[in-house]
């Protein structure tokens, strides 16, 4: 049996094909953990989805932000992405919209000694409050009223967390930590705008990078006790540090799609992909 984690998919099945013939992944004994953003961009987001779906209990996956848009285009919430018109289109995309509904923000295996969203974990909670919030929005989007909700939860505001909140705002800031988190300011607030790598954004712009710290490099942070692996940020690529792995490798944009083996030995797989985007 083998554990593997996998960074963002986002439609490129065919690459997602070679990867697991490459680790060769058996769904009768192995199980596969993906960080987020199934669909958007990339030519094949249908059979990306019907391809998770049908793995069943040989897949975990957590929701990614593009994940989110998609669910809102769904409602009618807003325009989705010219990459999905296929899927859209489908028979069968009321089910899969239905299936994707379901997947949580949050996984966590204590005995593997790990979490995984898509995003990362704000550096302002601990494992049970994350846990908590996860469960909390969860519920939301497993409501009938989650069109209703999708509505009053897009925005950039509030960017920092406040337990006390009034509920919109608690969930606003709940789903875009998990889903659009990369850099916190100074003091502890969200900026969803930088989408650089650390080392770059220092090197080019050094009065506002000194601002903008890596979430997971934020010196109060709150110890986890697990190892979190998370998506969603391609410029940053794997890494893997300070109880952290990152594991978006830019598949859509032409670089690499990654698994992560958890169970064992922890070993790093990659295969290189063409530009999807």
């Amino acid at each position: 049996m083998a554990i593997y984690v996998i960074g963002d998919v986002q439609g490129c099945y065919d690459p997602l094909m070679r990867l697991l013939d490459k680790i060769r992944f058996d769904p009768r004994q192995d199980t596969l953990w993906f960080a987020g953003d199934l669909i958007n961009r990339g030519k094949q987001s249908l059979e990306t989805l019907r391809f998770v779906r049908s793995l069943r209990d040989a897949a975990v996956c957590v929701l990614g932000n593009h994940d989110i848009s998609l669910l809102a285009a769904f409602h009618g919430l807003r325009k989705s992405h010219k990459s999905l018109k296929t899927l859209t289109e489908a028979h069968d995309y009321p089910e899969l919209i239905a299936w994707l509904t379901l997947r949580p923000l949050l996984h966590v295996d204590t005995s593997l000694g790990y979490a995984m969203s898509h995003a990362g974990i704000p550096p302002q909670w601990n494992l049970a409050t994350a846990q908590a919030c996860a469960h909390e929005v969860e519920q939301q989007l497993g409501s009938p009223t989650l069109p209703l909700w999708l509505a009053h939860v897009y925005g950039d505001q509030p960017d920092r967390w406040n337990p006390t909140a009034g509920l919109y705002d608690r969930h606003r800031y709940i789903l875009n930590a998990f889903t659009r988190m990369r850099y916190c300011r100074a003091d502890g607030s969200l900026d969803f705008d930088e989408k650089g790598k650390p080392k770059e954004k220092i090197a080019q712009i050094s009065d506002i990078s000194s601002e903008l710290i890596p979430w997971f490099e934020y010196p109060t942070k709150q110890s986890l006790g697990v190892t979190v692996l998370f998506g969603h940020w391609s410029t940053l690529g794997y890494y893997n540090e300070n109880n952290v792995i990152a594991l978006d490798t830019g598949c859509v944009w032409g670089g690499q799609l990654s698994a992560f083996r958890i169970d064992k030995n922890q070993q790093l797989i990659c295969i290189q992909c063409d530009d999807y985007g």
